[in-house]
């Protein structure tokens, strides 16, 4: 525990060193990509779901990606960055890439503030639905830190590893209900129905999409709960990001010993 306090202060610190705003680029950055796509999606192209509080969905939604960015962004490099300290101090190689995502879990805190600034001013009726919010927090991070494990893993022999997740990245942005609201693509029927419901079994949009729901509107956001009426359907999402983590952690595990090598 030691030692994951110490890196996750060191890296927290790194993150915005030698920036003369320092951590207030963790609210600036999300809340610049907020107003470029608000007045893109919601002004001209009108792709929004109508209610008062969409603004402030999506900011939050686009808060919540930018947590998944960044724990997965510097977690895959966290092993190589951290190389030489891994050669000189022996301790378990995945509290690295732990630390890096518990620092993108403090930014996603301070963004949570300021979006609940935001509803306040927006005049939002919160709900006891807020109370499944830590829980919804507790998904992203795992499916996170999931995605972050297998790509340091990857990482650590094949550094393009990197510039793909840079373009999978903006696919999956484009591709999931963050920027425009999944109210609006149901509404549209037929296969943009059908394919609205399949967005819902990525964990990853699923989460998002619970949290928007039980943080700031449950009246207005489409969930896997309100979607789909089979229970399976309802759990596949949680059971993937079960199994991803498995995974992630089966696979750097077996790998560990031999980054210091590869390095």
């Amino acid at each position: 525990m030691t030692v994951l306090r110490g890196l996750v202060k060191t890296d927290f610190k790194l993150r915005y060193q030698g920036s003369f705003l320092g951590v207030a680029w963790s609210v600036l950055k999300p809340l610049m990509l907020f107003c470029v796509m608000y007045i893109v999606f919601g002004k001209f192209l009108r792709m929004t779901d109508g209610t008062p509080t969409y603004p402030v969905v999506l900011l939050l939604g686009i808060s919540s990606w930018q947590f998944v960015t960044e724990t997965v962004g510097i977690g895959l490099r966290s092993i190589v960055d951290r190389g030489d300290l891994l050669r000189k101090v022996h301790f378990p190689n995945y509290i690295v890439v732990v630390s890096a995502s518990i620092g993108s879990l403090i930014s996603l805190g301070i963004n949570y503030l300021v979006v609940l600034i935001f509803a306040l001013f927006a005049h939002v009726e919160f709900t006891w639905r807020v109370l499944w919010l830590p829980l919804n927090v507790v998904e992203l991070y795992a499916i996170s830190l999931a995605i972050a494990l297998i790509f340091a893993t990857c990482y650590v022999y094949f550094r393009d590893i990197s510039h793909i997740w840079e373009v999978l990245s903006q696919l999956i942005f484009y591709c999931m209900p963050i920027i425009y609201p999944l109210s609006f693509v149901i509404e549209r029927g037929g296969l943009y129905a059908r394919v609205a419901r399949l967005e819902l079994l990525n964990p990853i949009a699923q989460s998002i999409q619970d949290i928007r729901h039980n943080f700031i509107a449950p009246a207005s956001q489409p969930t896997i709960w309100n979607t789909f009426h089979s229970p399976w359907a309802k759990l596949f999402p949680f059971a993937l990001t079960i199994l991803l983590l498995w995974f992630g952690i089966y696979i750097f595990r077996r790998n560990s010993r031999k980054f210091a090598e590869v390095m």
